[in-house]
């Protein structure tokens, strides 16, 4: 991987289909597009864009946190799907990227990245053989069991014994929840099924405490706690199963980090071979919904770093504003996006006191305003926006500015490209 592919796609030639683009970047590379400086103000709406500070920021205020405690940090890739961003995380002191799917994998693997978790099982026999010719070009892998049967999967996959068996980690749930052995007696009968297995290589434990814990109140902060107890036990009771080679132990989204590094810090010991891995995603742009309302790091370490940019295009109703941007353009799942402020004609700020989204559609967005608001058509509304994992995947290349400001004199200083 070059230093300039892990800066971005600045040979890549723009397309009508790169939406927010002005119509005379069709055709430019993005370094062609880039060194003309544009400005906010030349995009067109909708837009979602990067504030580049508060991207530095948050990158480093977490490798910071978990070097602190003696942990390691492989945060989720599917939020953004953005390998210069991965770069970014890595370079500041990441271990390696987490992904979701084999599809993701691949992206990583394409990107150079050199450590890759797989948080699912992995079944799909093209997909296992891939995965095994990836590992033997020199990608460390991990894949997630919580059943024999994934093992199964893989040893017809592979047939035999392979050169190099796959990694695996057994994934511990509980009763009702999403994936994971169901109870430590399950797990010891995955683990020591992986331990006699040709084809792979038991490797640790892992989970996701978010499956049975959601909000911040103290009984789900306690259920969280108690889940990764549970993941230290199952750890525990595989000693005698590890080989001599490093151990994986993984939680951590980007909800309950303080409780899985408070966990997983008192279990480190110096010295040991096991590597304590969080894996929280979310938190490289943060937001101004779901994680700020749930992170811990919440204004303590982490700041939203994206903005969502609508313009409006009716105000026929008194006290509604549309503007052009719907469920195609920005994340709703998780709440819908928040209206911080506009900006006029002059490129000036105005308040919207009491102003909330109502409403998307696919293509538009319901803005409820004060009936004697001077909002007008053509001006610029700036939105918060709610659940990163949602918020990438509408865009092929998403504008960053150094610093996000009140006016749309910014300099677009970088596109960033996403691999969905």
């Amino acid at each position: 991987m070059t230093l300039a592919a892990r800066r971005g796609p600045a040979g890549r030639v723009l397309e009508t289909g790169d939406r927010g683009l002005p119509a005379d970047a069709a055709g430019l590379t993005v370094a062609e597009f880039l060194a003309r400086e544009p400005r906010l103000a030349d995009l067109w709406t909708p837009l979602l864009v990067i504030d580049d500070g508060a991207l530095d920021d948050n990158i480093a205020f977490l490798a910071g946190w978990v070097a602190e405690r003696g942990l390691e940090l492989m945060p989720h890739g599917k939020t953004t799907m953005a390998p210069q961003l991965w770069w970014r995380q890595l370079d500041a002191g990441a271990t390696g990227i987490t992904v979701a799917t084999p599809s993701q994998l691949r992206v990583a693997v394409e990107a150079g990245i050199p450590a890759v978790m797989l948080a699912n099982q992995l079944v799909q026999p093209g997909a296992i053989r891939w995965t095994a010719e990836a590992v033997a070009a020199g990608t460390r892998v991990w894949s997630w069991v919580d059943d024999v049967a994934g093992i199964d999967a893989i040893e017809r996959a592979l047939g035999g014994s392979p050169a190099q068996p796959l990694e695996v980690l057994v994934d511990v749930g509980r009763r009702g929840g999403r994936t994971g052995a169901r109870s430590l007696e399950a797990a010891v009968t995955v683990a020591r099924r992986a331990a006699a297995s040709p084809a792979v290589r038991l490797a640790g434990v892992t989970g996701y405490e978010g499956s049975v814990a959601h909000g911040r109140g103290a009984e789900a902060l306690a259920s969280a706690r108690s889940y990764v107890d549970e993941l230290l036990a199952v750890h525990d009771a595989l000693a005698p199963l590890y080989d001599d080679s490093d151990v994986l132990v993984s939680a951590g989204g980007s909800a309950y980090p303080d409780v899985v590094g408070a966990a997983f810090a008192a279990a480190s010991v110096d010295g040991d071979r096991t590597r304590f891995v969080l894996r929280s995603g979310a938190y490289v742009v943060h937001d101004h919904g779901y994680y700020r309302q749930n992170s811990p790091f919440d204004g303590a370490g982490l700041r939203p770093a994206a903005r969502g940019l609508a313009r409006v295009v009716s105000r026929l109703d008194a006290g509604t504003a549309i503007v052009d941007a719907g469920k195609r353009d920005f994340p709703f799942d998780e709440g819908l996006p928040e209206p911080l402020y506009a900006i006029d004609a002059a490129g000036e700020r105005m308040p919207l006191p009491g102003a909330v989204t109502t409403k998307l559609s696919d293509q538009h967005g319901f803005v409820r305003i004060a009936p004697d608001s001077p909002l007008a058509v053509g001006d610029v509304v700036v939105f918060g926006l709610s659940h990163p994992c949602t918020m990438f995947d509408k865009w092929r290349l998403v504008p960053v500015v150094d610093a996000w400001g009140d006016r749309l004199d910014a300099i677009v200083t970088d596109l960033v490209e996403t691999r969905f």
